[in-house]
């Protein structure tokens, strides 16, 4: 049975889509079948896999408000062992939908329940927010992944996140738990990095990543080419960074088994 993981931070700009995709690339590459569920109105999941938004007939949109299956809406990529589920402009009027949608919270667990045993890995990219979207992609996951950046308010975002969490396991899914912390646009040199990692060690010490993702101009490139970074310049620091944390996830994932 393939384990469902969503990618989440309520803030944006901290590199959860970009971790989403480069990760699913990385696990693919490792020889693990994977698909992506954009479930994130933006889209860029879709783009960032070199999908055209306009040609997905049938998306996360439709899983989420009209019962779709998630077979009919999969696209394979051209990338090793990867797949997509797209997400297109309908997805921004989803959560006003789901309002009045019978067991709203169920929709995306539901229409994914029937394919999960036909991948490893399934990762959900979700928006920077915490509505009904959100609420949907915790309620199918097994765990949640939260890239953060080493900024002044990232322990702030993490502790909301985390009260949300608890919410969620009270409400729908007990089951869920914390799958780690990734570092993003990570610079040893500066010292809030140090003293945001200071903290995040002290509350978060088993669940944070060895694995931290540096800036790199390659990869804030590689999205407009409708390539994960490690098919745009796989000899990249960038794509070493995301190969290394997809190897850590497994790793940690085997060692969990």
């Amino acid at each position: 049975m393939g384990k469902i993981v969503a990618v989440i931070n309520q803030k944006g700009g901290v590199g959860k889509t970009t971790t989403a995709v480069n990760l699913a690339a990385g696990i693919g590459i490792c020889g693990k079948k994977v698909l992506l569920i954009d479930a994130d109105p933006q889209g860029n999941s879709t783009s960032g896999m070199g999908i055209d938004k306009r040609d997905a007939v049938v998306s996360s949109y439709d899983l989420l408000v009209s019962g779709a299956g998630a077979k009919s809406a999969t696209v394979v990529t051209e990338f090793q062992n990867v797949s997509v589920i797209p997400a297109n402009i309908d997805l921004a009027g989803a959560e006003i939908e789901l309002i009045n949608i019978p067991h709203r919270e169920n929709q995306l667990k539901t229409a994914i329940s029937l394919i999960r045993d036909e991948y490893d890995y399934i990762l959900i990219d979700c928006p920077p927010s915490l509505g009904l979207i959100t609420v949907n992609a915790l309620t199918a996951a097994d765990s949640f992944l939260v890239p953060i950046q080493c900024e002044y308010y990232a322990m702030e975002g993490l502790s909301q996140l985390m009260n949300t969490v608890r919410q969620i396991k009270i409400s729908y899914n007990p089951e869920l738990y914390l799958e780690g912390v990734v570092l993003t646009m990570f610079d040893p040199r500066l010292n809030l990095t140090n003293q945001v990692v200071g903290e995040l060690k002290k509350y978060f010490a088993a669940e944070l990543y060895k694995t931290a993702i540096p800036r790199a101009v390659r990869l804030s490139e590689a999205p407009s080419f409708g390539k994960p970074i490690q098919y745009y310049d796989k000899r990249s620091r960038g794509s070493d960074s995301y190969n290394a944390l997809a190897k850590e996830f497994i790793k940690r994932n085997r060692n969990k088994k």
